[in-house]
């Protein structure tokens, strides 16, 4: 029946397990929780309680070998037809979470998301950029969702036939943080695999400071900038990647980039702060963007 998928990186998983395992069991059906640390090196012990679970298995890998490999390779060790992709630093919101999922796999379903949101209650002041973005960019009701199905699913819940996996896995070659999930997705809609979105979300615990999210935000811009030198994406599909092939029809992306080096700082002072702009943090992205892009 279902194949659950936890990819993790120092993250205490095992209260997310918990859950869905006893979700699956008062739905009474064949399942199995897969959870596998990509060689990190904290909360291992913790996570090591998920093997004394019902069906569920935790494993740590002995050598870092990427989120797109590391998804790859559990699904390989799945012995169900439904595969269904959970971020570590996620939780259902509704005990009914997996009762819903279930009914999408008696409709058939190839690929469905159940959303995300973000906990009402204002994080601390170092996390507000992260708490921002994510519920207005990510937050998004099931019918904004279904206006650009792919384009605004994640993989962080997302429902799958293994046999479309199987047939489209995660590029390998994406080895560091970010964009993976438009490489992922964008493939699917290439081949006319569209997302089907639903109301059943997790919320999304995780949250770095202001500075970490900046921090990453800047090793997935690079990351973009390699994707698109090997894999063909469709402008529309991002919309930083579509403004800065504006901007670069325009020659405007060197005079953006000297920009971006002028004001810098008083970018990241504002986002670092406790009222942080999204106005701002997109001009921050696309200038870090062309900036990278031309050097």
């Amino acid at each position: 029946m279902l194949s659950i998928l936890i990819p993790a990186y120092n993250y205490d998983v095992f209260p997310l397990v918990l859950e869905l395992e006893k979700q699956c069991l008062e739905c009474n059906i064949d399942f199995e929780i897969l959870c596998q640390d990509d060689a990190s090196y904290q909360f291992l012990n913790e996570n090591q309680k998920i093997n004394s679970l019902k069906n569920c298995r935790f494993k740590a890998l002995e050598k870092n070998i990427g989120r797109s490999a590391n998804r790859n390779l559990l699904v390989n060790d799945t012995k169900f037809e439904n595969l269904l992709f959970l971020d570590a630093d996620t939780i259902p919101i509704h005990n009914h979470f997996i009762n819903n999922y279930i009914a999408q796999i008696y409709k058939n379903e190839k690929v469905v998301f159940g959303g995300i949101e973000y906990q009402k209650e204002k994080p601390t002041n170092e996390q507000l950029l992260r708490w921002v973005y994510g519920k207005k960019r990510e937050s998004l009701p099931v019918e904004k969702r279904n206006i650009y199905p792919n384009e605004t699913a994640l993989t962080s819940n997302l429902l799958i036939k293994k046999e479309v996996f199987i047939s489209n896995p995660f590029d390998e070659s994406i080895i560091k943080y970010g964009y993976e999930d438009l490489v992922f997705l964008s493939n699917l809609k290439k081949k006319g695999i569209l997302v089907k979105h639903i109301d059943n979300p997790t919320y999304h615990l995780g949250l770095e400071t202001s500075q970490q999210f900046l921090d990453k935000t800047k090793i997935a811009l690079e990351n973009l900038i390699l994707i698109t030198k090997t894999t063909p994406l469709d402008d529309s599909e991002s919309k930083i990647l579509k403004t800065f092939i504006i901007l670069k029809t325009l020659h405007l992306t060197s005079f953006v980039s000297y920009l971006f080096k002028k004001g810098e700082k008083k970018l990241v002072y504002n986002l670092v702060s406790q009222k942080p702009s999204l106005l701002l943090f997109d001009l921050y992205k696309l200038g870090y963007f062309c900036a990278k892009s031309s050097s």
